[in-house]
């Protein structure tokens, strides 16, 4: 089984998982990147069983409104039961790196009013320590240079993601070198660095479920 088909699986898993957990008037998190987008296109089986979506990207937003998905501003929601979404990395503690796609701050936004978060992802992204893949911080424009220095004071080598622009106007630093040990302290001390927006940590609020899938099928595991 190739990544693709890993992908494909654990999506449509996602998709049964949230179809035994929402009524007619619920509304469902979705992120951004490859594996979301299979939760997405799964979505299309049960969109009515469903009220609406919001979304953590404008590319997904894109996405769902032409599988005939109703999406609504996130201002327009005070909660919802659940948010799916992919990761880079996934280690023990079920702390994650987000951010490949470049929607890591409306991922966090999205992931904030959720009240589960549902990780996807094939059996390569779970990892003993996080930092093999690099982090992506999301950083205005000005301050590039800057947050640089301090991103390097911590022990990281950032490297600007040329070309890139996220939704909201900013750029990315992804930042190689990290050994993460200490994943809810590192995501603190970058977001407190001026000019950054956030980071791609997703370790003060972890993930609750991972869904990860192999060769044998989809494995649940749940934070503890």
């Amino acid at each position: 089984m190739d990544q693709n088909q890993l992908k494909r699986l654990v999506g449509e898993a996602a998709v049964d998982y949230v179809a035994a957990r929402v009524t007619r008037d619920s509304i469902i998190g979705v992120g951004t990147g490859s594996t979301a987008n299979c939760f997405i296109d799964g979505l299309a089986r049960i969109k009515d069983r469903f009220a609406a979506a919001v979304s953590s990207s404008e590319a997904s937003s894109q996405r769902l409104a032409a599988l005939g998905i109703r999406v609504l501003d996130l201002n327009d929601v005070s909660e919802f039961p659940v948010y799916v979404d992919g990761a880079d990395e996934v280690d023990p503690g079920l702390h994650a790196i987000k951010g490949g796609g470049a929607a890591l701050t409306r991922e966090k936004i999205v992931r904030s009013v959720a009240q589960e978060f549902v990780c996807i992802a094939d059996a390569s992204k779970r990892v003993p320590v996080m930092g093999r893949f690099p982090l992506p911080v999301e950083v205005i424009p000005m301050a590039r240079a800057s947050v640089s220095r301090a991103l390097r004071a911590l022990g990281g080598d950032p490297r600007w993601r040329e070309g890139v622009v996220t939704d909201n106007g900013n750029i990315i630093l992804d930042v190689h070198g990290f050994s993460i040990t200490d994943p809810v302290g590192l995501e603190s001390e970058i977001d407190h660095i001026a000019g950054v927006v956030t980071n791609g940590l997703f370790a003060r609020r972890a993930v609750d479920v991972l869904l990860v899938s192999n060769a044998e099928g989809v494995e649940q595991v749940k934070r503890s």
